[in-house]
C-alpha cells in the first residue's frame, strides 16, 4: 500500500472529522496529494495545521450544495491538475420515529448523503474517467437492512448504493472502478451530529463508542479495498452477521432488529 497511493489525488469530502480525518491524515503519509472539504473554517485550518508541509488542499464547502460541490471539484482540478479517486464520505445521519419526523430532516438527509455524492461525483467525472479511475461511496449497513429511527439516513445509503451500482456498470468500458464500504458500528463523529425529529442536533449519543472499531482501523480496511479494486466492503462481525441475515431470512432479521433497537428507546428517539 505504501506505493500504490504515492503521487495520486485523492479527493475526500467530509475530512474534518471521523473517518474522513482518518482518511486525510494516512492517505497524505503515504504520498498522496488530498483535497478536502467541510462545513467549518477552523476545521479545516486544524486540519492544514496538522500537515504543514504535505500536499493538503482544503475547501470550505457544503455538499448539499450543488454550486459548492463543482468549486471544490473545480479547485482540487486548478491545485493538483488531475483527480485519481474520489471518496464520497461527507455524511450526516438522524435518529427519530417517522411518525414524529418532520420530512424535511429527510430532505436535509438526502442533499448531504446522496446528492452529495451525487454532485461531487457528476463534476469530478470526466477526471476520473482521464484518470482511470475510482469513485468510493461511504455507505451504511443502513444501507442494506433499514433501521427503525433513521428512516432518511437509511433510505440516502439504499439510494447510495443503487446509484454507485448503476455507475459501476456504466463505466466499465471507461474502465472506472466504483465500489462502496459500509464501515458497520464504527467510532466516528456522525451520531453525535445526527438529527433530531426537528432537524436539530441530537444533544447526545446513545451508543458507546469505546466499544466499535476505531475511524484509523476503518480507514486502513478501506484504502486496502481500493487498492485491491474490491466491489464492495462491509465491516465488523456485527454488520456482516446483519448483511447476511437480512439476506437469507429476512423476516428474522425484522425481529432481532426490531428487539435491539426497542429495548432501548433512546436508539430511536
Amino acid at each position: 500500500m505504501n506505493h500504490y497511493y504515492k503521487d495520486k489525488v485523492v479527493v475526500v469530502t467530509g475530512g474534518t472529522d471521523g473517518i474522513g480525518r482518518a482518511l486525510v491524515s494516512k492517505l497524505l503519509h503515504l504520498g498522496a496529494k488530498v483535497a478536502t472539504c467541510g462545513r467549518k473554517h477552523d476545521k479545516l485550518y486544524e486540519l492544514q495545521a496538522q500537515h504543514p508541509s504535505l500536499p493538503l488542499h482544503t475547501l470550505v464547502a457544503d455538499v448539499s450544495n450543488e454550486a459548492d460541490c463543482k468549486r471544490f471539484i473545480e479547485s482540487t482540478l486548478q491545485a493538483f491538475g488531475k483527480i485519481d479517486i474520489l471518496i464520497n464520505n461527507a455524511g450526516i445521519s438522524m435518529r427519530a420515529l417517522f411518525k414524529d419526523l418532520e420530512v424535511s430532516v429527510i430532505k436535509k438527509v438526502m442533499d448531504i448523503n446522496f446528492y452529495g455524492a451525487v454532485h461531487c461525483t457528476k463534476f469530478a467525472l470526466p477526471a476520473l474517467i482521464s484518470s482511470k479511475g475510482t469513485i468510493v461511496g461511504v455507505s451504511s449497513i443502513a444501507g442494506y437492512r433499514g433501521l427503525p429511527g433513521r428512516t432518511g439516513y437509511s433510505a440516502s445509503k439504499f439510494a447510495l448504493q443503487g446509484f454507485l451500482e448503476c455507475l459501476r456498470t456504466e463505466l466499465m468500458d471507461d474502465e472506472v472502478h466504483v465500489m462502496w464500504v459500509c464501515p458497520g458500528f464504527t467510532s466516528s463523529k456522525i451520531r453525535d451530529h445526527a438529527l433530531n425529529d426537528k432537524g436539530e442536533q441530537q444533544k447526545e449519543n446513545p451508543m458507546d463508542e469505546n466499544k466499535m472499531m476505531s475511524a484509523e482501523e476503518c480507514a486502513d480496511h478501506l484504502l486496502k479495498a481500493i487498492m485491491k479494486k474490491k466491489r464492495t466492503l462491509v465491516l465488523t462481525m456485527t454488520g456482516k452477521e446483519t448483511v447476511l441475515l437480512n439476506k437469507f431470512f429476512p423476516k428474522l432479521a425484522d425481529k432481532l432488529v426490531h428487539k435491539f433497537y426497542f429495548k432501548n428507546k433512546e436508539l430511536v428517539k
